[in-house]
């Protein structure tokens, strides 16, 4: 069972496909952050992966980050390797961050499930909403924008009507 709602986001300092290494305080200047648990392998991710992209694009200026962490164990699943991360980022045109959390540490401190799972969280990084990005994997069939509908309500002062919704996709790989 993932966090609750009101769980604060959890330190991390975790190498990016970028180079760099980041840590929560990384997005401080965010007023929204948002993680989804992620990897390279899972048909859903890769059904989702343009539209995460979308809204980390439309959202950009509105002071909002998005973050995909990768906790997958890549020795029973290489694909998830940092090196396949990254390759799979430049070939996407991924505009969000990507982490590589080989540990497995942030999976662990949000009990993430699937691949992919978001946790929204507010300025004062408390969790405001968990679970899908939308509610289809196929784009035509989606009729309700999960994400977005959380991210608009926060971005306005206000709780997302919708604070949970189930989490769709492959199981993290636990080493």
């Amino acid at each position: 069972m993932s966090v609750g709602l009101g769980t604060e986001a959890p330190q991390f300092d975790l190498p990016g496909v970028d180079g760099q290494n980041h840590t929560l305080d990384s997005y401080a200047d965010a007023d929204v952050l948002v993680l989804v648990q992620s990897c390279n392998h899972c048909p859903y991710v890769q059904a989702w992966d343009q539209r995460l992209n979308a809204v980390a694009r439309d959202y950009a200026d509105r002071s909002v980050r998005v973050v995909a962490i990768n906790s997958n164990d890549a020795a029973s699943h290489p694909e998830d390797s940092f090196e396949e991360m990254q390759k799979r980022a430049a070939a996407q045109g991924f505009v969000f961050d990507y982490l590589y959390d080989e540990p497995q540490a942030v999976a662990t401190e949000l009990a993430s499930e699937r691949t992919p799972e978001v946790f929204l969280f507010d300025r004062n990084r408390q969790l405001v909403y968990h679970g899908a990005i939308d509610d289809s994997r196929d784009e035509d069939a989606v009729s309700q924008h999960y994400l977005r509908h959380a991210l608009d309500a926060v971005l306005s002062g206000q709780e997302p009507v919708l604070s949970e919704t189930p989490p769709v996709g492959c199981t993290v790989k636990w080493k």
